[in-house]
């Protein structure tokens, strides 16, 4: 079942796909939803997607997305040699499986965890925060459950609190694995989880606490050390033993570097794992996350299966099985290349860019920046004086210079407010910083100067059925002062139609 369609209805009604290039070795057209019956140069296959992949959008330029998109050739080339390998064969492929090991030692130790008496983190790679969150999920639920059931309670009502601008991914977590998710809503001027409140919304029944460090939405960072305190009480008060999970997705490789004395992570001693996206400020290509456990009393051994039909036992935790090993090895890479110091330097710099575009924008008079000066580097945004509608008008017109800036509304509460953001990667320099603030500045220019718009008309007319079409058919003639529309249709109906007029002439009338 395709859940997506991308295609224009030409497109659509179309069942072949025309070649350009290609068709120098290939006359006849593609079919496009059945498998061609004849093979084809490989020169002329590359060709054909090649043209098709043209149309996407320029990755570099894309300032809605979090996901690495440059990393060193010799990265590259080290992801290309490991495409072949099957990460889950491990005892085939004992040293990606050290790799592994080792990033979530190094993970685990940035995150201060205490490491076990032989060293060794607890945690596993996935293929983003997504199934990180799935696996820290399902622990935070097991563990509940088998609580609950302990002490001879109802196990059939888990539920997780969280903020209103969690990721989508939470809300898929709850609906597939069936608990509840008790959202704290924003508020104006404050677009992150109120801890206060989250702690308020907590019961007997709640599995976990998720906080975000590095709001989709903002950037912001969540105070992980308030819902500490104030969860620790409340434990105490109530002999409950509710945890904290910290989403770290943006944040993880973040805070480390430019926020070294804030605490958030396992110096708190409710924060029981901690996701981390390593494709976004890890600094790898998208396909891998890391979910890290402060012990292994906190990953139930229920939930690891060992195998052992490819050699030697097998312990694995994760939603799939089989999985690319590029991603890993990148990883340990950029770990090993970069160290704290490279990555320390990386991150200034994206923060140094954002403060700038920050700068350039408020300089404008036109924009009104929500985002925190402590978070991820990102610039959100939104206008003064202007329409809900305006926000998306800037974004759209942003396209035609390649720029793909997101314009949202913001969750419930505060759903009145229009948001663009700005996501600083590391390969956007201050020269594309500059240049985006220029292009800003032309698109606000030109929408609020474009003419008021092309004058409309608008008629509707009763169509009604004739037997004097000819051929038998039904069908008519409807006259209109200066022009004529010839039809036929099956139905009688009512029809309602715009006409743009310019220069006092219509322009057509379909």
């Amino acid at each position: 079942m395709v859940l997506s369609d991308v295609q224009t209805p030409d497109e659509i009604s179309s069942s072949f796909i025309s070649s350009v290039f290609a068709s120098r070795y290939v006359r006849d057209p593609l079919p496009r939803y059945r498998m061609p019956e004849n093979s084809i140069p490989k020169e002329v296959a590359y060709q054909i997607i090649h043209d098709e992949l043209q149309l996407d959008g320029n990755p570099r330029l894309n300032l809605a997305s979090f996901v690495t998109t440059w990393m060193e050739p010799e990265c590259d080339k080290l992801m290309i040699e490991s495409m072949s390998k099957n990460y889950v064969d491990m005892d085939e492929y004992p040293i990606t499986t050290e790799l592994q090991n080792r990033c979530v030692n190094m993970i685990a130790d940035l995150f201060h965890a205490s490491l076990t008496k032989t060293k060794q983190g607890i945690g596993v790679g996935t293929v983003g925060s997504s199934e990180a969150i799935m696996l820290a999920g399902l622990a935070f639920k097991k563990k509940w459950l088998n609580k609950r059931k302990a002490e001879g309670k109802p196990f059939d009502k888990p539920n997780i609190v969280t903020g209103a601008n969690v990721q989508v991914c939470w809300e898929k977590f709850a609906r597939y694995f069936d608990v509840e998710l008790k959202e704290v809503k924003l508020s104006e001027g404050y677009y992150v989880m109120d801890p206060k409140k989250a702690v308020e919304m907590v019961d007997e029944n709640t599995i976990c606490v998720a906080a975000i460090l590095g709001s989709t939405l903002t950037g912001e960072f969540e105070d992980v050390k308030l819902l500490n305190d104030l969860l620790s009480k409340k434990n105490k008060k109530t002999g409950w033993e509710t945890p904290i999970h910290v989403d770290a997705a943006s944040g993880g490789f973040v805070a480390p570097f430019l926020y070294p004395e804030l605490e958030w992570d396992f110096r708190l001693p409710l924060v029981k794992s901690i996701n981390v996206s390593g494709h976004k400020y890890g600094l790898v290509y998208a396909g891998i996350g890391w979910v890290i456990w402060r012990s292994k009393e906190d990953l139930p051994e229920e939930l690891i299966f060992h195998i052992n039909y490819l050699g030697a036992d097998q312990p694995t935790f994760t939603l799939n099985f089989s999985k690319g090993s590029s991603q890993i090895v990148a990883q340990y890479y950029q770990f090993l290349r970069m160290g704290m110091e490279g990555y320390k330097k990386v991150i200034t710099n994206c923060m140094e860019s954002a403060k700038l575009l920050q700068k350039g924008l408020e300089n404008t008079g036109q924009f009104e920046i929500i985002s925190k000066d402590q978070g991820v580097p990102l610039v959100a945004f939104t206008m003064k004086n202007k329409s809900k509608t305006f926000p998306f008008q800037l974004s759209k017109a942003l396209r035609h210079h390649g720029w793909i800036v997101p314009a949202y509304t913001m969750p419930a509460n505060v759903e009145h407010m229009t948001v663009l953001r700005v996501v600083v990667r590391e390969d956007m320099g201050r020269n594309l910083v500059e240049k985006l603030v220029s292009h800003i500045k032309g698109a606000v220019f030109e929408l609020e100067n474009a003419p008021a718009g092309i004058p409309r008309i608008a008629f509707t007319v009763e169509v009604k059925s004739s037997d004097d079409y000819g051929n038998g058919d039904k069908g008519g003639v409807l006259h209109i002062p200066a022009t004529s529309i010839q039809w036929k249709q099956h139905k009688p109906e009512t029809v309602g139609k715009e006409v743009q007029v310019m220069g006092d002439k219509t322009k057509g009338v379909c």
